[in-house]
Formats: C-alpha cells, structure tokens, sequence
C-alpha cells in the first residue's frame, strides 16, 4: 500500500506536527503513522576454543566484510526466533539463546535506521556450513577478531568477552594448577605478597610457636637459628612456589631444617607442628589481606591454600626425612 494512505482505513495522509515530529495522520480515522527503526537480531556464538563464529557477507551492503550471523526479524516471529532462524540460514548452526548481550540503535547509510539486538546463542546442533548470503564462515578468535560490518556487532563480541574473563581466567588458572607449570596463576599475586610480608609473617609464627602446646621446645630463648630459617623459608617462597627446577633446593633446605632440629633435640611431632603452623600464619596473613569483592578473589585465596599443601606436603616429607636420618646417623 501507498505509503501516503492509511494502513487500515485506506485514507490519504496529512502531514501533522506530533511529538515535535511531522508525522502522517489519517484525515479518516486518525491513524498515525510512525517511522520506527528495522529491528535486526544477531547471534553471538562461542566454541571451547574461545572463538566467535563470524560470516563473511555476499551481498550488499557491506559485501566481502565479517560480521555476525544477522538479519531482519520477521512480522510473525520474535527477536530471539530471528536471532535463531538467521543464525541457521547462515550457518547451518541450530542455537539455543543463552541471554541478552546487547540492544543498540545505528544509522546505516543502505537500510536507514535500524536497531540491533544481540544474543549470546549455544550451539545446540548442526553442521557449520555458509548459507547463500555468505561467501564463507569461520569461528575466529576473539584475540583476532577481525573488523566487522556493523559497530553494534563488534561491541556484543566484546560485552560477550567481558562476562567470561573472570570465569576464564579462573579456568585457565585451575588448569596450571595440576599441571606442570606453576607459573602465570591467579594467586601468584599472593604468593608475591606474602614474600614482600617475610618478616611480619615470621614475627606472627615465632609469637605462635612459642606459646603452643604442640611445640615447647620452641620456648628456648637460642631461637635466632630457628628464626633464621623460617625468614628464608618465607623469602624464597615466591621462587620455591612457581619457578620449576627448584625442587632439589627445596628438598635440600629442609631436610637441613630436619637433621638439625633432630641434633637440636626437638621432637619430630614438634618440628611438623611447626612447619603447618607456619603454613597457617601464611594462609592467615593472605586471607587477611586480599579483599574478597569478587569470585576470582574469593578463587584466588583458596588457590593458594590448595597450592600451600601441595608445596608444604613436600617441605613436612622433606623435614621429616632428614629428620630420620639424623637419628640413624
């Protein structure tokens, strides 16, 4: 129908001012007509690997350019069905919407006034293969991502980034931790601090020590070898906790720290005390001075606790068996 007329009645249109606008007013029935925004959905899709599927386009506009799979929404379908059907259309992907990532208006030059409204989809089945408006597609990484068509495409891309760096980074950070690799965790921060604390840390242990019941030999007022050996252990925790290669070194250290409190004449039960006491004044000073504001610091903090067993499980063997042989010897 002629856009001069009405929609429902058929009348001409008059030109009205309305709003502060010019609009076309039924002189029949008082219909008005409104220029609205093309409602346009667009799919954001993840892999495991981090990479966002991206069509390349056919045809005009913006032809031979990267973009989302995106399309008009249809009268009889709703935002979240467009943002499915086209995804399917262009790459054969079947979805499953996840959340809203965002709704944004923009000024094309070819299709005038349009508004997008971006989701997060999961793939829930199919093959990737281009559709006929695509020249090709490709999941690329978000590192790389490539210029797109459309603004509001590019800024769903990183909104959908920036609500999985936390959880992310929390992954790759588990991941190291029973791995090989040490380095590179979220609790490295931590474990700097608690070395840059040394001497705090250590003046809070030798209060601990000296006053429990599970280690009275470490009442006797020669402490300055023992206090010695806990400031290094807590100077060298950084380098012990995440630079590979240095297990030799800390096996060594320790079984010192056991052969001498043997030839000391301290308990072996008092020694190993000692040590997890040790282990808990770290623990103690870094929950106290990390602020739990988040879940990767919330993480963080018992990161480090899983990771102060692990490495303290070797200092107690260690300790105990240089221990023991200072007793055969």
């Amino acid at each position: 129908m002629n856009h001069a007329y009405c929609e429902r009645c058929g009348a001409k249109l008059v030109t009205m001012e309305l709003g502060g606008r010019p609009r076309g007013v039924c002189g029949e029935c008082g219909r008005v007509r409104y220029h609205n925004p093309l409602p346009v959905a667009a799919a954001v899709v993840l892999n495991d690997r981090r990479e966002v599927l991206l069509v390349r386009r056919r045809n005009e506009p913006h032809s031979g350019e990267w973009c989302l799979p995106t399309g008009f929404a249809e009268i009889d379908e709703t935002i979240e069905e467009a943002a499915l059907r086209e995804l399917r259309e262009e790459t054969g992907v079947e979805g499953r919407v996840h959340r809203l990532l965002t709704a944004r208006s923009l000024a094309d030059d070819y299709y005038g006034d349009l508004l997008f409204v971006c989701f997060e989809v999961e793939k829930a089945g199919g093959n990737e293969v281009p559709g006929d408006d695509a020249e090709t597609i490709a999941y690329r990484p978000l590192s790389e991502l490539p210029p797109l068509a459309f603004d509001a495409h590019t800024e769903a891309v990183r909104v959908c980034e920036a609500l999985y760096r936390e959880p992310w980074a929390i992954q790759d950070s588990f991941i190291r931790l029973y791995s090989d690799g040490s380095a590179g965790m979220l609790s490295d921060a931590l474990v700097v601090l608690v070395e840059e604390h040394a001497d705090e840390i250590c003046d809070r242990w030798m209060e601990v020590v000296r006053s429990s019941r599970t280690t009275p030999s470490y009442r006797r007022s020669d402490f300055a070898e023992i206090r010695r050996a806990g400031r290094q252990a807590l100077s060298q925790f950084r380098a012990w906790m995440t630079e590979s290669g240095r297990d030799q070194e800390v096996e060594a250290f320790y079984a010192g720290v056991g052969r001498r409190r043997a030839d000391q004449g301290f308990g072996l039960w008092e020694v190993i005390s000692a040590l997890t006491l040790l282990r808990k004044e770290i623990w103690t000073f870094a929950r106290q001075r990390q602020v739990l504001s988040s879940l990767t610091d919330v993480y963080r903090v018992m990161e480090l606790a899983d990771r102060m067993v692990f490495f303290f499980d070797k200092a107690l063997f260690h300790t105990a068996r240089g221990y023991l042989a200072a007793g055969r010897g």
